[in-house]
């Protein structure tokens, strides 16, 4: 799962970095200036008060405004298309699913719960078959029930990734791994009767016949892109511009880049909704192209969150610890923040020159630049978040990041660029959004660390609202010269397969919307993963969790940054708000509701 961050210029993201970890290590751990932890005057919760916990809960009121600031726009608020973190949290607002997470903090966030089914599957036929039966009162936004149809539509959506590209494809990989189905745009069947793999007997039941057990599959259809399409509103490749609502808000204005306004679905019913509360009237999102302003904005009171949820920039963490203290909360998200080498863009088809970008870089000083280890994280080590089952946190460290190479090893980085045939360093070019300061700063750490060993390294800057298109597509990134990507990434469920599948194995090197940047063809990862998948007891799937993140690291495809951590603010005004496991460690947006309604 991808993130969003804010933008902000260059200059101002490094002035604020150099001050930031002195300012951190005083801030974050003494008094809160004018707020301390426990709360303030001004009705703010307290220093980490949400975190996996709920604020605020009995102080919700139903009604007002919950306003929401932005950096830029999602991908796409197509259920099928959208894969920012961000959108899946906040299109359950107008979309449901069968199954969804837990409104709960913490690791109970992270378990599936029923939402337009009413219960769990059903599961038979050695776990090849799952049945659910629809809960009564579903409506879409014109009043018309949700039927199991329209479920089987808006999940065979997937296969139109000619129309509909950028979005996760779990599903279209389990149900027909043969790629068999063509999509709803393009059968000709004389049946029509779409996907074998799905059948609807009644408008209240659907049943999933998998070709292959797959211990997730449950987990896949709690993704925003298994909500329901109703097919006579689809409008395909604009269907991002205005979705057709089945939650409890639909979208009553849109002009992308600039705002989006959702209001109250009078047709949905509380009763057929076990998940959501819908306390507002209504809900925006204003889209700035400055990340500084931005965080100004939200410590001044003007809106309530940042939906990017990766935390404030330099500037506004230091205003906000010393001044604000109790608006803010600390989290460990389930990202990563990491390089990836395209294997495409010479010479990163040599491991040993992978390897001597690893050992050249300073780590302390990329965790620096990521906001230290209070609002950065601990170093990265590995490529297995602390939050997925198999991962060995920072013990599993095979080349020495956060202990003896911490500071970069310049001999041991020459030795490398002698094994792969550059013994004088080479040039190359790093690719990086440019409406995140923070990573605009990671990549000036980088590029000044490996001059030190004669890597001479460019800084390319790329509209970040067009990752699928530029870093996502490989022929663009092997054109562009882009051997070092700076990215993150975060589970898409809590699984090895839901964190590593789409980086990690041959099937998902994509053509557009592509994740695999290191263009990773490892039989020995493909046929782990395949393993995994119809494992079914957790120990035997942690087991094998562990041996991919081995696989992964000994390829040398990755320079993990840190395991993030963030400072990130919610404003007076929120109540019954937390964190939870279920969207990597950030505010659960579908049940967050105002203390005043005015």
């Amino acid at each position: 799962m991808t993130t969003q961050r804010t933008s902000g210029r260059r200059k101002q993201a490094m002035a604020a970095t150099a001050v930031v970890a002195a300012l951190l290590t005083t801030a974050a751990c003494g008094g809160g200036g004018g707020d301390d932890d426990g709360g303030s005057k001004t009705g703010a919760a307290g220093f980490d008060a949400a975190n996996n916990k709920v604020a605020q809960a009995s102080l919700v009121k139903k009604g007002g405004e919950l306003k929401f600031a932005a950096s830029q726009d999602a991908d796409s608020w197509d259920t099928t298309r959208g894969y920012y973190g961000f959108m899946w949290n906040f299109a359950r607002y107008y979309s449901r699913q069968l199954v969804t997470y837990k409104p709960e903090p913490g690791k109970a966030g992270a378990q599936i719960t029923p939402d337009l089914a009413t219960g769990l599957a059903k599961v038979s036929d050695d776990g090849k078959t799952y049945t659910y039966t629809l809960r009564d009162g579903a409506t879409w936004e014109d009043g018309k029930p949700v039927t199991s149809q329209d479920i089987k539509y808006g999940i065979e959506r997937v296969w139109a990734q000619d129309v509909l590209s950028g979005g996760p494809v779990y599903l279209k990989d389990v149900l027909d791994p043969k790629g068999e189905y063509k999509g709803p745009y393009k059968d000709t069947s004389k049946d029509k009767l779409g996907l074998k793999a799905i059948e609807t007997p009644d408008a209240k039941t659907i049943v999933f016949k998998l070709p292959s057990a797959n211990s997730d599959f449950e987990y896949m259809l709690g993704l925003t892109s298994a909500s329901p399409v109703r097919q006579d509103m689809d409008t395909k490749s604009k269907y991002g511009l205005k979705p057709f609502s089945s939650g409890p808000y639909k979208f009553q204005s849109y002009e992308p880049g600039k705002d989006l306004v959702l209001v109250r679905n009078t047709a949905w019913k509380a009763a057929s909704d076990p998940v959501r509360k819908a306390y507002p009237d209504k809900i925006s999102i204003k889209f700035f192209s400055n990340a500084n302003d931005l965080d100004a904005r939200l410590i001044a009171g003007d809106y309530d969150l940042d939906i990017g949820q990766t935390g404030l920039q330099a500037q506004g963490r230091t205003t906000a610890l010393k001044q604000h203290k109790a608006n803010v909360d600390n989290p460990t998200s389930g990202y990563i923040r990491y390089a990836v080498f395209p294997q495409s863009v010479k010479p990163f088809d040599n491991i040993h020159c992978r390897n001597a970008v690893i050992y050249g870089a300073d780590h302390v000083s990329l965790q620096t630049a990521r906001g230290g280890p209070v609002a950065g994280g601990d170093i990265g080590t590995n490529m297995l978040p602390p939050s997925v089952p198999g991962s060995e946190g920072q013990k599993y460290d095979p080349y020495k990041l956060a202990t003896e190479n911490k500071n970069g090893n310049v001999a041991k980085a020459k030795e490398e660029l002698k094994a792969c045939g550059q013994p004088n360093g080479f040039k190359t070019t790093i690719a990086v959004r440019n409406n995140r300061p923070t990573e605009v700063a990671t990549a000036t750490s980088l590029q000044a660390s490996l001059k030190k060993v004669g890597i001479t390294a460019d800084i390319d800057q790329y509209d970040g609202s067009q990752t699928s298109g530029i870093i996502g597509s490989p022929s663009n990134v092997k054109k562009k010269g882009y051997g070092i990507i700076i990215m993150g990434w975060g589970a898409d469920f809590s699984s090895v397969q839901g964190f590593g599948l789409p980086l990690w194995d041959s099937k998902y090197i994509l053509e557009s919307g592509n994740n695999n940047f290191g263009l990773i063809k490892d039989k020995a990862i493909d046929g782990l993963f395949d393993q995994y998948n119809t494992t079914l007891d957790d120990a035997g799937k942690a087991k094998i969790a562990t041996e991919i993140n081995h696989k992964v690291m000994e390829g040398g495809y990755y320079l993990p940054f840190v395991f993030e951590k963030y400072i990130n603010w919610r404003s007076n005004r929120l109540a019954n708000v937390y964190t939870t496991d279920g969207y990597s460690g950030v505010y659960d947006f579908v049940n967050l509701g105002l203390k005043s309604t005015k």
